[in-house]
């Protein structure tokens, strides 16, 4: 799985001629779609062992969903990327829903001008067809109003708003959502996916799950939770 890693961990100065970027570029669109349902297969199976060997049903009953904005590179096409005016962010923003052990179970991509409300309609719907066991999600104030009332009538999904306090100040670690906000930051240690470099919608959440595979074989492997394994650099 070493080689492999060269995708993710920007390593490519090191990666072998036939590698993996280089077979990427020779696929066919219908071998590239057999890839990532491959590898969403992989992902998922990973993520059932891990919540097995953690002493947890395969079937969650509760996550959380938030988002994270993005800037794109300069070849995302202006139709697929937008502007979040709360975050101050040109690009594409990525949608998660996670497991309470911070374990991906949805994930979308859209532009960073869409509400979270929005986005999470479709978000959540993807989730209810894989999981009908999750009764209870936690999401942000951004999934607060009609949304609520939507997922209890068209879902009967829960959905439980954790606000921070009018009071607070600085970092304050929020019961439950701290577990996607920990997701999310160790995304951003994957270099691929710190900015959007994807052109077609389907590979943001490919390389998402991508990511994810590393440190879930980590934890089935005993190594601790949120370590990467990294290629060893040759001396230049």
């Amino acid at each position: 799985m070493d080689e492999d890693e060269y995708l993710d961990l920007d390593e490519i100065e090191y990666a072998p001629i036939d590698g993996p970027a280089q077979r990427l570029a020779l696929l066919t669109l219908e071998e590239a779609h057999d890839l990532l349902r491959l590898l969403a297969e992989l992902h998922d199976r990973l993520r059932d062992r891990v919540r097995a060997k953690e002493g947890r049903t395969v079937d969650p009953t509760a996550a959380i969903v938030d988002s994270q904005s993005l800037r794109a590179a300069a070849n995302i096409p202006r139709s697929t990327s937008g502007w979040d005016g709360g975050k101050k962010v040109g690009g594409r923003k990525r949608h998660l829903v996670v497991g309470c052990l911070g374990l991906v179970l949805a994930v979308a991509a859209t532009a960073a001008s869409v509400q979270d409300r929005d986005a999470a309609v479709p978000l959540l719907e993807q989730l209810r067809k894989v999981h009908f066991s999750i009764r209870l999600v936690w999401a942000d104030g951004g999934h607060a109003g009609r949304l609520v009332d939507w997922a209890a009538e068209n879902l009967q999904l829960t959905l439980q708003i954790v606000r921070r306090t009018d009071d607070a100040t600085g970092f304050v670690v929020l019961p439950r959502r701290w577990v996607v906000e920990r997701t999310l930051s160790r995304l951003m240690r994957s270099r691929r996916l710190v900015h959007n470099y994807e052109t077609l919608p389907a590979m943001p959440k490919a390389m998402v799950r991508w990511s994810m595979t590393m440190p879930m074989s980590g934890r089935l492997a005993g190594r601790r939770p949120g370590a990467f394994s990294r290629p060893v650099q040759r001396a230049r």
